[in-house]
Order: structure tokens, then C-alpha cells, then sequence
């Protein structure tokens, strides 16, 4: 049987340089590169309908939006990541076009083959953003969201969203209602969508 031969490490530096020239998208962390998985289509659209409902929301603000080509560096882990979508309202995040580094929210939409990481591992990370206020993961199939939301004592609260209740982003101040969050996914009626 064959070993697998160990992968050298990759400096930060060496990694940003690498990304450039490829043509999919690859996380890193310390030193390892992880391919990124494509998403199916619902995927992508419940990430768009979050984008476009927080970026309208957001427009004339000093805060951003960015999907997923926009890579999210957590220096306190050594690592780069691409979220779904992430809002960052700092003054240096808008100067660099690579990355951005203090966002206060990151939203991940849940995929069988990643669910776990992002809830654990990826979420351990995120927590080392000072910045983030809230982590949000959505669950397209149950059609629910759980907000994660840092409070003034810097422990994290669950506020749980289901049921076709709207989902409340307090660190942006947006309301957005689960038909909103869920609409138009592919080879679904408008039934399903809305829970009526």
C-alpha cells in the first residue's frame, strides 16, 4: 500500500501568491491548503438571497458585502477562508482588495459534506475575529437559521430561527423574513418555501 506523501508546508505569503494563479478557490490554514467543494445550486442561491437582501440593507453605509470569492483572514489562526457572505464596516477591510480581516457578521449556508467543520472547527476559528458579532448558519433544508451572536461578556448565544420565522441579524439591525432567505430555490413551489 502506498503512504501518502506529506504536503511541504506553505507560508502564508506562498499560499496568497499560489491562489492567484488558480482556477477554484482553496482555504488555508497554517501552513495546509484544502481544495474548495462546489455547492449545488440551492446552495448558491439561498447565499445570493442573503448577499443582495444584506447589501441593499446596507447601502449608503460605511459597511460592505462580500459572497464567497472574497477571502476572510483570521490572523489569529493563520488562516484564510471564503464564507458565503460576510459584512465588514471597517475602514481597513474597504482598503485591502484580497481580504478583509474584521468583519461583524460571516454566514455560512450548511452542505452535507461541510455542515460539521462549519459548526465546529470553522466556527472555532471565526471566534478569533475580534470583530464578529454574529456567525449565521443556514440549514436549507429544515429552512432554518442559527444566529450565533457574541454578547457584551464575549460568550456566544444561540438564537435559534425555524418555522418560516424571520431572522434577526442584530449586528447589522435587518430583519429578513425566512421566504426572503429561502426564495426562488430550484425545483421547489412556493408551498415549501414559505411553509404554507
Amino acid at each position: 500500500m502506498a503512504r501518502a506523501q506529506p504536503q511541504p508546508y506553505l507560508t502564508a505569503a506562498d499560499y496568497l501568491a499560489w491562489e492567484q494563479a488558480q482556477a477554484d478557490r482553496h482555504e488555508y490554514i497554517d501552513g495546509e491548503v484544502f481544495a474548495m467543494a462546489g455547492g449545488e445550486d440551492r446552495h448558491t442561491t439561498t447565499a445570493g438571497n442573503l448577499y443582495i437582501a444584506l447589501r441593499q440593507h446596507l447601502r449608503g453605509t460605511p459597511c460592505s458585502t462580500y459572497m464567497s470569492d472574497v477571502r476572510l483572514h483570521v490572523a489569529a489562526s493563520n488562516a484564510y477562508f471564503y464564507p458565503d457572505v460576510m459584512v465588514t464596516c471597517d475602514s481597513g477591510d474597504r482598503a485591502s482588495r484580497l481580504s478583509k480581516s474584521a468583519p461583524v457578521l460571516v454566514a455560512e449556508v450548511l452542505s452535507p459534506s461541510t455542515a460539521s467543520y462549519d459548526v465546529g472547527a470553522k466556527f472555532a476559528h471565526y471566534r478569533q475575529i475580534a470583530s464578529l458579532r454574529e456567525y449565521v448558519l443556514v440549514d436549507i433544508d429544515r429552512r432554518s437559521a442559527d444566529v450565533y451572536r457574541k454578547g457584551a461578556d464575549g460568550l456566544w448565544v444561540l438564537h435559534p430561527f425555524s418555522d418560516g420565522q424571520a431572522v434577526g441579524l442584530a449586528s447589522v439591525e435587518l430583519t429578513l423574513p425566512a421566504a426572503d432567505l429561502f426564495a426562488d430555490l430550484e425545483g421547489e413551489d412556493d408551498t415549501a418555501q414559505t411553509g404554507r
